[in-house]
């Protein structure tokens, strides 16, 4: 079950002045204890697919796009020409690989036919493999929560990026782990984004730290007071979305940063950008954006089953790397996984399974 945290007159505490006023907690007159034993449901239900075949499932479109497409043109049986090259280009820069990655990937294999001496079509898939796991391996970076206590995550991303559906698969990927959870609402814009996160901790059996209305950065603070107190591992705390253009909310969510940092000047140790896999390009303006006023530390992309713009994963790791944290390619609970460069890769090229 979950704690649902009500104040009736909050204090505003995002400051319109460089230096903010130390917010004391809020904690011990409002807590409202409801959540039982922690209970840990099982990784993968019996009989449900395991993650490699799930992935493989996720990237279909990706696959039919980029995979089916390189395949078929590397099955040709023809020669290695500046022409196979050209059409290469084509169905890269289609699936939202990207000038720049295109560009090192091509480079990459030219080097390789000239190293190797290749000169059969065929040749060049697995050489492409192997530059694209070499572009990617980068981002390969999972998050290590041991270094603080409790670890402080911070959610960000435009609307609809599924930042919240995230935090829920976040606390049952970390309960998995035998961590305790608690999750902050901390999208106090939408009264529908609190009570999704509330369904989501009832699932996870986790408490969910919320009020009506209010301040952001209020719920975050009494969120993070209210896990030390209780010596709870990981804070998951949410976000309102917004978009890079709206200078106004993205300097709002710079000062809710600094709010947090009033409870620790380390946190949050991790600025977790969400990003929807289907807004292709746009996701790396997202992350250039969202870098610059927060300092992002790491990616999740999402919705990598709805999309055949998966290809976006080389153009971030060409143009702004930044670790991929997590990839989702589902709607359950455990679609959600650390993302590893190898898997990826073979799952573009691999048929789908039976």
């Amino acid at each position: 079950m979950f704690s649902f945290f009500k104040k009736k007159s909050p204090e505003p505490v995002l400051d319109t002045a460089p230096d903010l006023p130390v917010v004391q907690p809020l904690v011990d007159p409002v807590i409202v204890e409801t959540e039982t034993e922690l209970s840990v449901p099982p990784a993968v239900a019996p009989g449900k697919p395991s993650w490699a075949q799930r992935l493989k499932q996720g990237l279909s479109r990706t696959r039919e796009q980029l995979g089916k497409q390189l395949t078929g043109l590397f099955s040709l049986g023809g020669k290695i020409d500046e022409d196979l090259f050209e059409e290469l280009e084509t169905i890269l820069l289609t699936a939202d690989v990207g000038i720049e990655a295109t560009q090192t990937l091509l480079d990459q294999l030219r080097s390789r036919v000239k190293k190797d001496k290749l000169t059969e079509a065929a040749q060049l898939q697995g050489a492409l493999q192997d530059a694209l796991i070499t572009l990617l391996q980068p981002l390969e970076s999972e998050l290590d929560i041991s270094t603080h206590n409790p670890f402080v995550i911070m959610m960000v991303g435009v609307n609809g990026a599924g930042k919240t559906t995230t935090i829920g698969k976040l606390a049952k990927f970390y309960q998995a782990q035998g961590k305790s959870v608690l999750l902050a609402a901390g999208d106090t814009f939408r009264a529908a984004a609190r009570e999704q996160l509330m369904v989501w901790g009832e699932r996870n059996n986790v408490t969910v730290i919320a009020q009506d209305g209010g301040d952001s950065a209020a719920v975050i603070f009494d969120a993070i007071a209210a896990a030390r107190a209780r010596g709870i591992d990981i804070v998951l705390a949410d976000t309102a979305g917004r978009l890079p253009t709206q200078a106004h909310l993205m300097e709002e969510i710079r000062k809710v940063k600094r709010v947090i940092q009033k409870t620790d000047p380390a946190a949050p140790h991790e600025v977790l950008l969400v990003l929807d896999a289907n807004t292709g390009q746009n996701a790396v303006t997202q992350v250039k954006t969202f870098d610059d006023v927060l300092g992002v530390t790491g990616l999740v992309l999402t919705k990598l089953d709805g999309t055949a713009k998966g290809g976006v994963i080389a153009a971030i790791a060409k143009s702004r790397p930044h670790p991929i944290r997590f990839i989702g390619v589902g709607e359950s609970l455990d679609d959600l996984r650390p993302f590893v460069a190898s898997e990826f890769v073979h799952a573009l090229f691999e048929s789908n399974p039976s």
